[in-house]
């Protein structure tokens, strides 16, 4: 491809991003909160199908595919990475060819352990062929970054998968393997977000067991661990009161899987939501007077106090837990910054998840 060629995608994606991030402003987290006029509602009651909804939903303003893995390397040292293309609709349908597609691709990469955090952000225009996602054969990709599947890829699991990213200091390859199907988070994957009607349609995978090679300043290692990813779509997934967002994934060393997020809001209240998923893939909504979300201790990242430690309580499952990061400084300094890094857990129950806080 011609270097004229690569320009003008950068350039188109580079104002783009600048379009939305002004936008974001008065609109809480990403413009999140904005009004989404002539683009498709978020309603219960939908019916998922599979491997249709692996795919995209240009109908619907913003979706995402993401990923994180809690990994070790072949010294028993814990590492993190994540993988993430958001797709952002800068207009309603019908959708146009070529540079005038109004689809926006957006992806980070990172890679975490105790003595550093490294990460990049690509951009990339609808429309052109440098970005998107095809549901079967299943491929999500943004220049050379990429998850597909393979010819024997089940859609019920959405595995095997591989997933690679690249920069300048880092690099990644894993093969992605489930044996459980994917689940519905929230009201059978109507996940409401707001009294007054916000919501996104949202499952997840928790169930991938990775491996593969991380490579940090061209020394590679073997890693092997667990992985997690969620999908989300919505048209307007927060209020405009909404300033962002405190989530959680948590692997538990029982085997079952724990979904925890609370908004917070301009006035101070905050809105918890919870899944828990049994480790046979069954899910059940966890009341949000029943989740008890406490920062313990914060970290000076930025020019930002984030809230780093969490103890997490619900008490209706004996369940209370300290969430430590692994590194402290996982700060995300992209176009739409936060932090998303790996995290340990002990009390009542042990494992390891991710954190990600956004709007601070």
């Amino acid at each position: 491809m011609s270097a004229d060629r690569i320009s003008r995608r950068a350039l188109a994606g580079g104002i783009a991003a600048l379009t939305l991030a002004r936008r974001a402003g008065a609109q809480g987290y990403a413009g999140l909160g904005e009004s989404a006029d002539g683009f498709a509602k978020v309603v219960p009651g939908k019916t998922f199908t599979f491997p249709g909804d692996h795919g995209p939903h240009p109908e619907f303003r913003i979706e995402w595919w993401y990923l994180t893995a809690n990994l070790v390397d072949s010294r028993g040292a814990a590492c993190g990475l994540q993988w993430t293309l958001f797709r952002q609709a800068a207009q309603p349908d019908p959708q146009r060819e070529g540079w005038a597609n109004q689809q926006v691709w957006m992806a980070h990469a990172a890679v975490t352990r105790t003595d550093t955090h490294r990460f990049n952000e690509v951009f990339s225009r609808g429309g052109v062929g440098q970005a998107g996602v095809v549901a079967k054969p299943f491929d999500a990709w943004i220049d050379d970054w990429e998850l597909k599947g393979f010819d024997r890829t089940d859609d019920r699991t959405l595995a095997p998968l591989a997933l690679k990213a690249s920069s300048t200091d880092f690099s990644y390859a894993l093969t992605l393997d489930a044996d459980r199907p994917v689940v519905l988070q929230g009201d059978r994957g109507y996940s409401r977000k707001s009294e007054r009607g916000q919501a996104s349609y949202y499952y997840s995978q928790p169930f991938y067991r990775a491996h593969g090679t991380l490579t940090i300043d061209d020394k590679p290692v073997d890693v092997s661990g667990q992985a997690w990813m969620d999908r989300e779509w919505s048209s307007q997934p927060l209020d405009t009161d909404q300033t962002g967002w405190d989530w959680l994934s948590l692997h538990l060393a029982s085997g079952d899987k724990l979904m925890l997020y609370r908004l917070r809001q301009k006035d101070g209240r905050d809105t918890p939501f919870g899944n828990w998923i049994s480790a046979a893939g069954e899910t059940q909504m966890i009341a949000g007077g029943d989740i008890q979300m406490i920062p313990r201790a914060t970290a000076e990242v930025a020019g930002r106090k984030l809230p780093v430690e969490w103890q997490i309580a619900i008490p209706s499952r004996s369940f209370s837990i300290l969430c430590k990061p692994l590194n402290p400084k996982a700060w995300m300094g992209t176009g739409f910054s936060y932090w998303e890094g790996p995290i340990s857990f002990a009390g009542t129950h042990e494992g390891v998840g991710y954190l990600e806080l956004t709007g601070y």
